[in-house]
Parts: C-alpha cells; sequence; structure tokens
C-alpha cells in the first residue's frame, strides 16, 4: 500500500522541540537575570560589654601587626615610611591572615611642628598616613593609629628627645588627637591608641596629667582622661585603647576611674618577653580584665629570636579572647627589637614563623573569638582564693589537733 501524501497537510513541531528552545534561551538570559551579588560589608568595629563586635555585630578580635617607621622616618627626613607602603606590600601583610595594623605616629610630624621637615610633615604627613589607612581598608584590614614619639614645647620628637617619654605632653598631645579624631571620626574602622608606653609616673598622674620633670626640664603631662575627652569632643565615636602603666605592661591599676560616655575603652597592654612586664600575672591580672573590658596585646614579641614562649602565649590569649598585634613588621633583624620578616616580600624570621603559622592555623580552623563570662574571666583568680582559704583551713585545723595533743599530755603529766 502507498504510504498517504503529505503535501497541503501542515507539519506540527513536537512539544518537545518547543520546551528544549526554551530551556536554551533562558540559559543564555541566566546571567544577565541573575540577582546582583551582595554588596560587601564595610568594615566597622565597635566594643559591646567586654568584647569587640564586627559590622555585622559578631565578636572578634584584633590579630595583626606593627608597622614601624612612621613615628621617626619624617623627623629623619627620609619620608613618611620606613619601607614600602603601596597596596602590594598591604597584600603581603594580609596574607598572613591579619585583620589589623597599628600605625605607630609622631606628633610634630603629624602637627609639622618642632622643625619636622616640611617635605614629609603637616599636611604631606597627615595625607600619607590617611592614604595608607586607606589602602588598608581596601584590603580588609582595620587601622589603629597610636601617638608613639611625641616631646614637650619646642623639644623635636626625635630619636634623641622624642623617643620613649613618660607620658603624652600637654603641650601638643591635645592639639594632636584633636586633629587625627577629626580627620578618621567618619571611619569606623579606625581604633585610637592613645600613648604609647606611660612610665615611671603615678596611676592619678596616668589619668589626670601632673607636672613632671627630666632631663630636658620640668613639663606637663596630659592624662588620658584629658585626652579621652578631647577625642569626644570631636564626635569620634571610635574605639580607644588605653596603654597600662610602666611600659604598657602594668594593667593592676586600669582603668583607675577613666570614663567613656560611649563606652568605648579597651585596654592597650605591651609584652617582651623575657622581660619584667608582669607576663607572670597574666591570669590573676589580664584575664580578669577581660571579663570587664577587651584587651589588646598591641605590642607582642619574643626577645630571642625564637617563638616558643609566643606560642604559648598565643594559646593563652586565645582562650580568654585576648587580641593580639606583633611587634614589628620590619626587616632589621636584632633579637632585642625582634622583628617578624627578613624582607617585605613576608619571607619570615624564626619569630615572624611562629606568629604566621599560628594565624594561618586559625584561619584555617575558622576559629570563632572567645567572649568571656565574668565568672570564667574570675576562674584563676577564685582558684586561688579558695586555695588560700583552703590552706589557712588545714593550718588551723592543724594547730587545733597539735593543740589538743599537747594538752592532753600536759593532763597526762599532771600527778
Amino acid at each position: 500500500m502507498r504510504r498517504p501524501s503529505l503535501r497541503g497537510r501542515r507539519r506540527k513541531a513536537p512539544v518537545f522541540s518547543f520546551l528544549a528552545a526554551v530551556v536554551v534561551v533562558l540559559l543564555m538570559l541566566a546571567p544577565a537575570l541573575a540577582a546582583p551579588a551582595a554588596a560587601p560589608v564595610p568594615l566597622s568595629i565597635r566594643i559591646v560589654g567586654n568584647h569587640f563586635v564586627d559590622a555585622n555585630d559578631q565578636p572578634m578580635r584584633l590579630l595583626g601587626v606593627n608597622r614601624s617607621g612612621t613615628e621617626y622616618e619624617c623627623m629623619d627626613g627620609r619620608g613618611p615610611f620606613g619601607g614600602p607602603a603601596d597596596a602590594q606590600s598591604i597584600a603581603v601583610i594580609a596574607s598572613w591572615h591579619v585583620n589589623a595594623v597599628r600605625l605607630p605616629l609622631n606628633e610634630d610630624c603629624w602637627l609639622g611642628i618642632n622643625g619636622a621637615p616640611a617635605a614629609y610633615s603637616g599636611a604631606n604627613y597627615r595625607e600619607a598616613i590617611a592614604a595608607y589607612v586607606r589602602r588598608l581598608h581596601d584590603a580588609g584590614l582595620y587601622a589603629i593609629v597610636d601617638l608613639h614619639w611625641n616631646a614637650p614645647g619646642s623639644v623635636p620628637a626625635d630619636g634623641r628627645t622624642g623617643q620613649g617619654r613618660p607620658m603624652a605632653d600637654g603641650d601638643h598631645a591635645p592639639s594632636f588627637w584633636r586633629s587625627v579624631a577629626t580627620a578618621f571620626r567618619a571611619d569606623p574602622a579606625v581604633l585610637f591608641d592613645l600613648y604609647n608606653e606611660p612610665h615611671d609616673i603615678s596611676w592619678n598622674c596616668w589619668q589626670n596629667g601632673c607636672m613632671t620633670s627630666d632631663a630636658l626640664g620640668a613639663w606637663q603631662v596630659a592624662g588620658f582622661q584629658s585626652l579621652l575627652d578631647v577625642v569626644r569632643a570631636t564626635g569620634a565615636r571610635n574605639p580607644i585603647l588605653v596603654a597600662g602603666n610602666r611600659w604598657a605592661g602594668d594593667l593592676r591599676g586600669w582603668p583607675h576611674g577613666l570614663v567613656d560616655p560611649l563606652h568605648q575603652l579597651a585596654a592597650s597592654w605591651h609584652l617582651f618577653s623575657p622581660g619584667s612586664r608582669l607576663d607572670a600575672l597574666r591570669d590573676l591580672v589580664v584575664r580578669p580584665l577581660a571579663g570587664t573590658y577587651p584587651v589588646v596585646a598591641a605590642e607582642l614579641s619574643e626577645k630571642d629570636c625564637a617563638h616558643g614562649w609566643l606560642d604559648r602565649f598565643m594559646g593563652w590569649a586565645d582562650n580568654a579572647g585576648i587580641s593580639y598585634l606583633a611587634w614589628n613588621w620590619g626587616t632589621s633583624p636584632d633579637c632585642g627589637n625582634p622583628v617578624l620578616i627578613t624582607s617585605y616580600a613576608g619571607s619570615p624570621t624564626r619569630f615572624g614563623t611562629g606568629y604566621r603559622d599560628h594565624l594561618a592555623a586559625l584561619w584555617r580552623q575558622q576559629a570563632k573569638t572567645r567572649v568571656l563570662s565574668p565568672l570564667e574571666a574570675d576562674a584563676p583568680l577564685l582558684g586561688v582564693a579558695g586555695a588560700s582559704v583552703l590552706g589557712v583551713a588545714v593550718f588551723a585545723t592543724g594547730v587545733l589537733l597539735l593543740v589538743r595533743r599537747r594538752w592532753r599530755r600536759f593532763r597526762g603529766n599532771i600527778p
């Protein structure tokens, strides 16, 4: 039988062919129809209770490095920075899984006074620092700006008369912080470290200021409360770090009556081991303080070109929710003034190897920040107190038993 002719009849496309065409078109349009990627959350940090939180209100710690150079290069006439300060050099720092960089600043260079070289001070210095902070943020890093070198009156804040002053000076430090706070008050990813390392002053002078004297003569100390008030008067809401006494190693008197109406205070603590900065009291002084305020080991280093002590300290700090920033991201190997790297390409020293590897391990583990409760913070202190009470009780019991035994002997000897 002959097959019927299809001439004059309309051919119908199979339904599945139409559906396939629709699928192809949708796949081609998928990139255009996809929802736009969520914008990254801007960097932000503030204090809630005894810990820092990020822009998502998640507990966090500052884990970073000090970037020395900006405190002395200007006064030496070599520029604002020691070593590279471009985006690539910052990317190398970030590759160590840090989230913060502490920048030591020079009072005279920022204000452009006392003979600071014009090419690298005043507006030039301020813009260089602000631009570097912006590059840090672009790399996802927080910035801590610190008053590091200073001097009163017309004395230059250089390596001879500006390094290691006992405290901020009343002549220039208030103007310095008024200017710095104004410059960064709109930046929620910047923290203020009011003074590097107070020493050889009383806690009352630490808080309220006083007259002091040294080889340069008598001068007025600016207490931390006055500097804090200057910062807040600008409208700046940034968190503020306040260093302990005795070269920032002693937190036994902290906060010694300091009042911040915004409750954005953190304790700054410096440790260089081996040394005499009260490291042995960390469980009895620092950990209890961390139950009330954030604690930041803002300068942390080991002065034997190794990292055994550093490893133990970081494990302890991780457990206590304490932040730390190593000293120093620089390339002048010296066990007495340790550095993390041998080159700005990021090659680590032995000390730096320990620090880098520990941060990498935390990153791989996606370690969460521990927030201590007051009871957890005070546990070692309560343990010592309990042991002391128990010791007294045992001693008292022993004395009573001895007296009883002797009394019995005495009675037995009575005719």
